[in-house]
C-alpha cells in the first residue's frame, strides 16, 4: 500500500481507505448500501489491515450512529492500528440544535461519536456540510478547543465550496486555530467538478482530497451498459435520487473507454476508475466501500500498478466536460492558460 501525506499535515494515510457507510445500514439510503454487522465488519477490517488499509471513514448521520457503533466494536482491541475519520454537522434529529456546527452541537457531537466509537480520540473530524448560520469563528475556535482537549487530532471538511474553505483557512491562520487539512469530496470519471476550483485550492493551500463515491454513485461498476436496462440488483434503483445526476450518453462513452483499457490491462472497470483517481493532483486517499469480501478484494486491486500516460489521456478525453465560467477561458484560451494553467 502506498501512503501519502494528508494535505500539508504530517499525517500519512493509505492511498485507499475504507468507507463504513455499509456498517449497520438502515433506512432508504444506507440500507441500500448494505447492512454489515459487527462480525462481518471485523472480517472486512481484517482484510483491510492485511492490505495496509488503515483509515476507516464514517459519520454520525450514517444510519443514525449505527455505523460508528459497529466500527467501534469491530476495531476493539486494535485502536492503535487504525485511523478513524468521522463527520458531523448534518441533522441527527428534529430539534433546533440537532444539526449544524455550533459550539453546542460540535461539543455534543464529538462526545457522542467518541462514545459510539469506543475511543477517547478521533484522528480526523470533518464537517459534513457548511453551516451558513454559525459564524466561522465560532466553528474554528470550538474545533481548536477540541484539539487542545485531545479529543481530535486533525480537522477537515466535506462538501464545501471554494470560498467556504478559503475563508475558513484565512481565519484559522489569523487566529492560530487548526487548519483544515482534508476535504472529503465527490470526484470520479463521471463527476469532475472538483477540478474547477477545489483542486487548485487544495494545491495552493495544502488541503488533501479524500474522495467519496469514486465509482460515480455506483455507475462505474461495469454493469451499466448502453442499450441495456439498469440491472435488477443495482442499488441505483433505490439511491439514484440521492446522488449527483449523470448524462447517460457521457457515461456510456466513459464506460467504452474503460472497456478498452480493461482489455489492455487485464484489470476490472472499477479498478481502472479508482486507479485514474490515484494519479490526480491533491488526492490523498480514495475511499472504497464494500458490502462483502469479494467487492473489497476487487477494489483493493486498484493499487500496486499504474495506468500509462496514454491510457490516462484517453480516459481524460472520454470524461471531459466544458468547465463553467469563469474557469473555461483558462482551459480553452492560451493567453488565459499562460497566466493560470489548469491543475490537470
Amino acid at each position: 500500500m502506498d501512503y501519502r501525506r494528508l494535505g500539508a499535515s504530517g499525517l500519512k494515510v493509505p492511498a485507499l481507505s475504507f468507507g463504513a457507510g455499509t456498517f449497520g445500514g438502515s433506512g432508504p439510503l444506507f440500507g441500500a448500501w448494505g447492512s454489515t454487522d459487527v462480525t462481518e465488519a471485523r472480517r472486512l477490517i481484517d482484510i483491510c489491515l492485511e492490505a495496509g488499509v488503515t483509515l476507516f471513514d464514517t459519520a454520525d448521520v450514517y444510519s443514525n450512529g449505527a455505523s460508528e457503533e459497529v466500527l467501534g466494536q469491530a476495531i476493539k482491541g486494535r485502536r492503535a492500528d487504525v485511523l478513524i475519520s468521522t463527520k458531523t454537522s448534518l441533522p441527527m434529529g428534529d430539534g433546533p440544535n440537532d444539526s449544524g456546527s455550533s459550539r453546542s452541537r460540535l461539543i455534543r457531537s464529538v462526545d457522542d461519536a467518541l462514545c459510539r466509537l469506543g475511543t477517547d480520540y478521533i484522528d480526523l473530524l470533518q464537517l459534513h456540510a457548511f453551516d451558513a448560520g454559525t459564524p466561522i469563528e465560532e466553528v474554528l475556535s470550538t474545533l481548536d478547543d477540541l484539539v487542545r482537549a485531545g479529543k481530535l487530532r486533525y480537522v477537515g471538511v466535506s462538501n464545501f465550496s471554494g470560498w467556504q474553505v478559503m475563508k475558513s483557512l484565512s481565519l484559522a491562520d489569523r487566529h492560530g486555530w487548526p487548519r483544515y487539512v482534508a476535504h472529503q469530496v465527490y470526484y470520479s470519471l463521471v463527476g469532475r467538478d472538483y477540478e474547477w476550483e477545489l483542486m487548485p485550492l487544495g494545491l495552493d493551500q495544502g488541503v488533501g482530497a479524500l474522495v467519496w463515491s469514486p465509482l460515480g454513485w455506483g455507475r462505474l461498476t461495469g454493469k451499466i451498459r448502453r442499450g441495456q436496462p439498469l440491472p435488477e440488483g443495482s442499488r441505483l434503483h433505490q439511491t439514484a435520487e440521492f446522488g449527483p445526476p449523470v448524462d447517460d450518453e457521457r457515461l456510456f462513452d466513459i464506460v467504452d473507454a474503460l472497456d478498452e483499457v480493461a482489455l489492455e490491462t487485464g484489470r476490472t472497470i472499477p479498478q481502472i476508475a479508482i486507479n485514474w483517481l490515484l494519479q490526480r493532483p491533491t488526492v490523498s486517499s480514495v475511499i472504497i466501500g464494500a458490502r462483502n469480501e469479494e467487492q473489497l478484494c476487487q477494489n483493493l486491486g486498484a493499487v500496486g500498478w499504474s495506468l500509462t500516460a496514454d491510457q490516462i489521456a484517453r480516459l481524460d478525453r472520454a470524461s471531459s466536460v466544458t468547465a463553467p465560467y469563469p474557469y473555461f477561458p483558462y482551459r480553452r484560451q492560451e493567453g488565459f492558460a499562460r497566466l493560470n494553467p489548469p491543475a490537470v
